[in-house]
């Protein structure tokens, strides 16, 4: 028994990765916009630096990101010719509500993504909308602190509400918020929080984290009322943490890292925070602002499927000596001996997306989509502009293959799979565009210089055949 014949192969991008065109349509200013590029960009990100507005001497990616807003026709249409059923995109909230807080949206933001939406639809690809993807106005941040203040919930579920009413009928499959776990990594970059001095940054974050869980329960509750059909998802950026060894305060170790994330996923699938989350909070000294109508809000409203990034495993130990020798990215991680890296250090782990689906599924038996998956690597043309990415297929293809596992062998409910930059992007944690992750090439460096034109690479024709055959050319490979 092979995947579903309706299973939904595609690709995913976020809106400040891609689009460009920050200052046009009558958009406003974002978080992301100001995620600088170069050594400052992690201080920004941790909210540790204040970035408010453009400075002189940087270089902000998301200002042209591959201007994806002046080109979506031809990316989607070469998104058709890979056979795509879905593509994952977000909508820059400031595009619809350019200040965060307007009683009425902007019409030539609604009118762009509707073009866009309607593109999908020409060729048969399913729209999978991500309502926020580190995405904060400016002005909110500027007003309110960002997620520290409750009132966002209000401004967050009327921008869902828009959305929801203007493309009833056109899309389907939704997502409240990219990564949600994200929040507690990267601060201003997940919830566009910038930490005063003295501040109680554990509060701050639990308190964002908790009005972000109200406000996708909200949205959920608008979502069904307005289109009954709609499906809407939580996304948690995934990947199971290993204990370093047998020893018991290893698993321990692994075990309390991996309820840092499900802090969230249980929320939005079960409909409740967990006793460990209480008591959690209640030993940090944090006091949620958690009210009976919160409490029924969230009971009542929960997912129809849980979306996840997966990228690699983490290995998690309990002895402090030990953990000093953590690296990695967003996400500090001890190295896996078992296991060989990317070019930026990232551990490559196939299998771990089979045993992460489980512990998913094992979890929350509950409906998963993989959004997100995949390689970041320096592709570079040869003389005739072919981009040979032989270690992108191969990356891909030992990962769907375990992921075929899990829904063949492991009984794992799956929706579908995209993934992660089908065309070349920004990266969202480093700002480089050398950092390479899709099936199309796209000539730019990572001042922004270059044509910005398309290629395809190798893998394009290779991921087409994938899809063509529901995977199951990879069987014998």
């Amino acid at each position: 028994m092979g995947l579903s014949k309706n299973f939904l192969w595609g690709g995913a991008t976020a809106a400040n990765q891609v689009e460009g065109g920050y200052n046009e349509g009558n958009r406003g200013l974002a978080n992301v916009d100001l995620l600088p590029f170069g050594s400052d960009r992690d201080a920004v990100m941790s909210g540790e630096q204040k970035s408010l507005s453009f400075e002189d001497g940087y270089y902000y990616p998301a200002q042209k990101g591959i201007d994806m807003y002046h080109r979506f026709k031809e990316d989607i249409a070469l998104f058709a010719e890979m056979g795509f059923k879905v593509y994952r995109f977000s909508i820059a909230w400031t595009r619809i509500f350019p200040k965060g807080d307007e009683a009425v949206p902007n019409e030539e933001g609604l009118a762009f993504y509707e073009a866009m939406i309607d593109e999908c639809l020409k060729y048969g690809i399913q729209p999978l909308v991500t309502i926020c993807h580190f995405d904060c106005p400016i002005h909110l941040v500027e007003k309110f602190g960002g997620w520290k203040n409750r009132k966002m919930i209000d401004y967050y579920v009327r921008y869902a509400e828009t959305l929801f009413t203007r493309f009833k009928g056109k899309v389907r499959y939704w997502i409240t918020f990219n990564e949600i776990n994200m929040l507690l990594h990267a601060p201003f970059m997940a919830a566009g929080l910038v930490f005063e001095p003295r501040e109680d940054r554990e509060q701050v974050k639990y308190t964002a984290a908790h009005y972000e869980l109200v406000a996708s329960a909200k949205a959920i509750a608008i979502a069904k009322q307005i289109d009954p059909e709609n499906k809407i998802g939580c996304m948690l950026a995934a990947g199971d943490n290993y204990p370093n060894t047998p020893n018991p305060t290893d698993v321990l170790a692994a075990k309390m890292v991996d309820r840092e994330s499900f802090f969230f996923t249980d929320v939005q699938v079960r409909g409740y925070y967990p006793a460990y989350a209480l008591k959690t909070l209640s030993q940090q000294n944090i006091q949620l602002d958690l009210t009976e109508e919160d409490t029924k809000c969230l009971a009542a409203h929960t997912v129809d499927y849980l979306a996840f990034s997966y990228y690699s495993s983490s290995v998690a130990s309990g002895d402090p000596k030990v953990n000093e020798l953590r690296e990695g990215n967003l996400f500090p991680t001890l190295k896996n001996p078992y296991l060989e890296a990317s070019e930026w250090g990232w551990q490559i782990d196939p299998v771990g997306l089979r045993v992460t689906m489980n512990t998913l599924y094992d979890r929350y038996q509950c409906p998963l989509f993989i959004v997100e998956n995949g390689l970041g690597a320096i592709d570079e043309p040869n003389e005739q502009g072919i981009v040979t990415d032989t270690y992108r297929i191969d990356y891909l293809s030992q990962h769907i293959k375990e992921m075929m596992k899990a829904v063949e062998l492991d009984g794992v409910e799956l929706l579908g799979y995209t993934t992660w930059g089908c065309i070349d992007l920004i990266s969202a944690s480093t700002g480089e565009m050398k950092k390479r992750y899709g099936f199309i090439y796209v000539d730019a460096n990572n001042q922004g210089q270059g044509s910005f034109d398309r290629i395809k690479k190798q893998s394009f024709e290779w991921y087409r055949q994938v899809i063509t055959t529901n995977g199951e050319c990879l069987k014998n490979s």
